[in-house]
């Protein structure tokens, strides 16, 4: 455990990052789009902290959740709600202060404003009014569960993004059918009362030797990230009453290298799927068609969503 001693002989460094932040160009009539922590408090930057105090006011996307880490970090920058349900209101709010020369922080309850959270609409308004936004990188669900999850490297650092499932069975299936199909790893976020399915179906579409990581808490108390086959994702999740709750992030890694996903299959592959769905599902047709021709399942199963069948 770090001793007070340790804290004396750190303040004159922390003094002079405060100070190097303080005196950077904080230019007037701008908006700042600052990413905020994903749980722990102590992940916020010094150059966030120095934006947030520094500006006239804060865009929230909850203001009692930014207000709490405000709080935290002694800011008393005043607060408007820039929520979904309000973002033409907020965007027009927020250009109306920046006209004044007002600097405007933009924030969402966690991470990074405007992926996967509200905010893009206020930063393509100010955009169009002709202020400038500045971006203050920081935390990232993202970000943090590739770092653990050793999906990517320097060789092959490509990725997708796909934010949040659908939440119908059949909608989510078709979602994953098209979404695996790069040959990237996917990362995604789930909710925990719709976790369960997710990961049945995730398995079902990816194939059960699909590598799977599952980031759960990040940055919190009860973090917890595994990676393992998809198919023994449900194993794992029954393995502790607690590991459905908290919020996930699912990177899905990148399955086997074949020829592209959307080229068309050749005639007789075709002839053999249309053949095997008249009779049987999709789930099925493609089980049985990937060791008729020798194709993946995940590619025989969003060949055939892609045609409108029925998943069931």
């Amino acid at each position: 455990m770090t001793d007070s001693a340790d804290w004396e002989k750190a303040g004159p460094t922390w003094k002079r990052h405060a100070g190097l932040a303080a005196g950077q160009s904080w230019p007037p009539g701008c908006l700042y789009v600052v990413a905020t922590p994903i749980g722990n408090l102590e992940d916020l930057s010094l150059r966030a902290w120095e934006a947030l105090r520094r500006c006239d006011a804060i865009a929230a996307e909850d203001t009692r959740t930014t207000r709490a880490l405000l709080d935290a970090w002694g800011i008393d920058t005043p607060l408007l709600a820039a929520h979904r349900h309000n973002e033409r209101e907020a965007a027009e709010a927020v250009i109306r202060r920046l006209e004044q020369g007002e600097r405007i922080a933009l924030v969402s309850d966690a991470g990074a404003p405007a992926v996967s959270d509200p905010g893009a609409r206020v930063v393509r308004a100010v955009q169009e009014a002709g202020y400038r936004v500045v971006p203050l990188p920081g935390p990232s669900a993202v970000i943090a569960a590739l770092m653990a999850s050793g999906a990517t490297s320097d060789e092959e650092p490509g990725f997708a993004f796909a934010g949040f499932m659908p939440s119908k069975a059949q909608a989510r299936r078709k979602w994953l059918a098209q979404w695996l199909a790069w040959p990237v790893p996917v990362v995604m976020f789930e909710t925990p009362h719709r976790l369960r399915a997710a990961l049945r179906d995730l398995a079902d579409v990816a194939g059960p030797d699909r590598q799977l990581t599952v980031a759960r808490e990040l940055s919190k108390r009860f973090e917890e990230i595994r990676t393992l086959p998809a198919g023994d994702a449900l194993g794992w999740l029954d393995g502790d009453a607690h590991r459905e709750q908290g919020e996930f992030v699912l990177v899905v890694h990148a399955g086997a290298r074949e020829e592209a996903p959307d080229e068309d299959l050749s005639p007789g592959q075709c002839r053999i799927m249309e053949a095997l769905l008249e009779e049987l599902s999709v789930r099925d047709a493609a089980r049985i068609g990937a060791r008729a021709t020798g194709l993946a399942r995940d590619r025989l199963y969003a060949w055939a969503l892609a045609r409108g069948r029925d998943a069931g």
